[in-house]
């Protein structure tokens, strides 16, 4: 008896460290794709003894309920906070144009349209801010749990807001930051070789491209700034005081979790409390479905190609779905297309159509020699992961920049849409992705460079985030720049006083000269 009760109390011993160390997290999350990556992040966290809690409005259409790995707090809202037919609409709209069937008039106003849709968009999503302070009842449940830290993704810009209202130190997963880069609002940033997303071109740039970089640059400033004026600031005011400003709140986060790293991504200045976690969401790949691992086996010699479109794409216009499908049946390989419209009347033998499919278990199968993908970065993370060379045909948002860096680094080949239109243009691209070793082997040199790191990018960013909890913030890693308005941050007020100063001192060596020039004319006019 007395030998039970010592295992016992040892086991007891044992279990209470690590539910001691474990933190309580409040999480504000973003939908689409954002919330898959931000999902896995926090199942890796109730792995380590975190208890997580999710607060989401009550109109959310795409976080679900997951009481396995952490519990929900749901905040009434009358209406959605993003619309997914919106998306939908936006995506197809621009294909439209992207193929000639839409006018540039037509396009221009569509994107007018966005631009005042987005000011839309953001003005209902901070209603989410309102509808949680105001709430005295939700308010009191949660500073009742004593939170340790607030996690968000600041694509959105409710959760730098809440977690300063509830003074609790802040940390970003993050790559977006309404609507820049991240890193812009952070890091030093020449635009000479670090291109703007949407620019279209790589961190090599000619005198043109550095002037259209700059006027892209000039543009995300410019909506950005209209958003965070017209939307956040006057929450700011209202909830945190009239001295409260946004765009200092917005990058005053501890850690600045970024999803990217430097295999991906092209080199540039980064900040101390920057954590890359590029690739974090990538796992080893898991048994295939029965059906599906032996319609990839046979494939034989040949391999397999995927293919798969982004969430919001069901379908693609008739004529490029049978032309994509006319392109796979000319090839050896078998091929697994994630697609939800209607069967094209020239699909092939080799091709199997799926709703749904197992991306990175296919990716990390050995008999896939391609993926044919629309840039998310998510996906093409995963191919580089894999070692997966991908053939690419991007349609909104960054996804021609994703694709981009794996082209310039020599494991992807790019077609736009229209290219896409002939078949014999995506069947050539395949075929020289498929035949030509220098793609594989370059994915594969990638690939390798992104696992030989110290620390797992999952390990990594948990770390930081229990650093955090350890220390209550990181704010000695925070530059004092976020403080700084713009014309201190870039010395305009030193250049004008130094320039001052310059100009001051030669109007007085002039003045001198003139001075004393007029003293030797008048005495030379006297002895005269």
């Amino acid at each position: 008896m007395k030998a039970v009760c010592s295992c016992g109390t040892l086991l007891l011993l044992i279990l209470i460290p690590s539910f001691c160390q474990g933190g309580n997290i409040l999480v504000f999350p973003t939908e689409g794709s954002h919330w898959i990556n931000m999902e896995i992040l926090l199942k890796a966290l109730h792995s380590r003894g975190h208890n997580v809690t999710v607060a989401h409005s009550s109109k959310s259409w795409y976080i679900k309920d997951n009481p396995l790995y952490y519990r929900t707090f749901i905040v009434p809202m009358e209406k959605s906070l993003i619309n997914e037919e919106f998306l939908k609409t936006f995506l197809s709209e621009y294909i439209k144009f992207e193929r000639g069937a839409l006018p540039l008039t037509g396009f221009l106003h569509m994107s007018l349209g966005i631009l005042s849709k987005i000011f839309e968009v953001h003005s209902s999503l901070s209603a989410f801010v309102p509808a949680l302070l105001d709430n005295a009842e939700l308010m009191r449940k949660l500073n009742e749990t004593k939170f340790d830290l607030v996690l968000t993704d600041p694509c959105w810009g409710n959760g730098a807001i809440l977690a300063k209202y509830m003074n609790l130190p802040l940390v970003y997963n993050v790559r977006w930051l309404m609507p820049e880069e991240a890193h812009l609002a952070i890091a030093p940033s020449p635009l000479s070789y670090i291109p703007m997303t949407g620019s279209g071109h790589t961190d090599k740039m000619t005198f043109f491209q550095r002037v259209k970089n700059s006027i892209f640059y000039l543009m995300t400033n410019i909506q950005s700034k209209f958003i965070t004026k017209q939307v956040y600031q006057p929450l700011c005011e209202k909830y945190l005081g009239p001295d409260c400003d946004f765009d200092h709140l917005k990058i005053d986060a501890d850690i600045w979790l970024m999803r990217t790293d430097f295999v991906f991504d092209y080199p540039r200045p980064t900040m101390p409390n920057v954590v890359y976690m590029g690739g974090f969401h990538c796992k080893p790949a898991e048994p295939l479905p029965d059906y599906m691992e032996e319609f990839v086996q046979s494939s034989g010699e040949h391999g397999v190609i995927i293919m798969s479109l982004s969430t919001f794409v069901n379908e693609l216009p008739e004529d490029l779905a049978n032309g994509i499908a006319a392109a796979f049946a000319k090839l050896p390989q078998k091929v697994i297309w994630s697609y939800r419209g209607p069967k094209p009347s020239t699909l092939g033998n080799n091709t199997l159509l799926v709703e749904w499919m197992p991306q990175k278990d296919l990716l990390g199968h050995p008999k896939i020699k391609l993926f044919v993908a629309h840039g998310g970065t998510n996906g093409v993370q995963e191919a580089l992961c894999h070692g997966v060379p991908v053939v690419g045909f991007p349609l909104v948002f960054d996804q021609y920049d994703n694709l981009l860096r794996l082209q310039e680094k020599g494991g992807a080949k790019i077609l736009t849409l229209n290219m896409m239109e002939n078949g014999d243009n995506f069947l050539n691209a395949m075929q020289e992705v498929l035949n030509e070793p220098s793609y594989r082997l370059n994915m594969q040199r990638l690939s390798r460079l992104h696992r030989d790191q110290p620390m797992k990018p999952t390990d990594t960013a948990l770390f930081w985030i229990e650093y955090v909890i350890r220390h209550k913030g990181a704010s000695h890693l925070k530059a004092q720049s976020y403080k700084m308005p713009w014309y201190i941050y870039h010395s305009v007020d030193v250049v004008l006083f130094l320039t001052g100063a310059v100009l001051l001192m030669l109007l007085a060596t002039v003045m001198f000269i003139r001075c004393l020039w007029r003293s030797v004319c008048r005495r030379k006019v006297k002895s005269d």
